[in-house]
């Protein structure tokens, strides 16, 4: 009989493939941008202090997880200190924050922004303490970023492959010179976080935050929109095996306004009614689908049909866009 954590393990990990493959066939023509951004993340890939901190990290939130320690930053201070800071710089609106439970619970999140993370900190209440599985390079890549987040927690890196670096190895297979260097740079510096090791200590840590009563923030499109009111599709397996394996319900949740920031532009938070599935140690591919199925079903209908973006002057457009890359 196949082992139930090797079956398990193989969906995640088909999840992280189709992620990769997905990305490679729908990304637009590269960038000057986009290129630039691609050597910012070797630089962080290959940099020591990133590596050192995306490990103690995980070491330690396993540690946390097996002492029954509490989080490193009391969840109201965190959430005082984000909302102070996303309140002075844009217009928020939250919908039916009732249905968000004081119980465990994954909430799963569209997403359009790097901005993203915080402005769910700002606006979610303190009890369940909320967890983010978020990108380890765009979390560590900046000094300020590793001195924000070593103090206040509550961050579960992810090492993965960039849309953007599949792209330039696409592009680099498919002639473009220049590129060929970058391509080799990134297959050889730039850890794709789907070896079997990796997958089973973040799925422990998960698993384990959510048994000891706190909650996660999970993004199933598994990578940043392109564009409002839109869903990056198929979504990743992973949100439905967690909160099948743990029994918790899902929270779908729709974020609106964030995929173009300026000064006091009105975004958008709107909280969906809770999945609850049965719950199971062993998911089956066929109930993981289902399930897929349905919260994709929940997301898609909180979205606006009709979005416009706001037109007039937008001050701090760039500033705000590109602070947190």
């Amino acid at each position: 009989m196949q082992n139930p954590k090797f079956k398990i393990e193989n969906l995640l990990t088909s999840s992280h493939q189709q992620e990769n493959n997905t990305q490679s066939e729908t990304f637009p023509p590269l960038s000057d941008a986009s290129i630039a951004r691609v050597k910012e993340g070797v630089a962080a890939a290959g940099d020591r202090a990133v590596r050192q901190i995306v490990e103690e990290t995980l070491n330690g939130l396993e540690a946390t997880n097996q002492d029954d320690s509490e989080p490193r930053v009391n969840g109201w201070l965190r959430r005082f200190v984000m909302r102070s800071l996303i309140h002075t710089l844009f217009q928020v609106q939250v919908e039916h924050s009732e249905r968000i439970p004081q119980q465990p619970a994954i909430l799963a999140v569209n997403h359009l922004h790097h901005i993203d993370p915080l402005l769910l900190l700002a606006e979610l209440p303190t009890q369940p303490y909320y967890y983010i599985l978020g990108d380890a390079r765009t979390l560590y890549n900046k000094w300020w970023k590793r001195f924000i987040l070593g103090f206040a927690g509550g961050v579960i890196p992810l090492k993965r492959v960039w849309k953007e670096e599949v792209a330039v190895m696409k592009a680099a297979k498919a002639g473009r010179e220049d590129l060929v260097d970058l391509a080799a740079a990134i297959e050889q510096t730039v850890p794709t976080g789907e070896d079997i090791q990796t997958l089973r200590q973040i799925d422990r840590i998960i698993l384990a935050i959510l048994a000891r009563g706190h909650g996660m923030i999970l993004f199933p499109e598994g990578r940043l929109g392109t564009a409002e009111a839109q869903l990056h599709l198929p979504l990743k397996r992973g949100t439905i095996i967690y909160a099948l394996r743990a029994g918790v319900p899902i929270i779908p949740v729709a974020l609106i306004g964030t995929h173009d920031l300026y000064l006091r532009k009105k975004l958008i938070v709107r909280v969906g009614e809770r999945l609850q599935f049965a719950s199971t140690t062993r998911p089956k591919r066929q109930e993981v689908d289902v399930a897929l199925q349905t919260l994709e079903k929940a997301m898609l209908g909180l979205l606006p049909t009709n979005y416009q973006e706001p037109t007039g002057l937008k001050p701090l457009r760039y500033f705000l866009n590109h602070m947190l890359w």
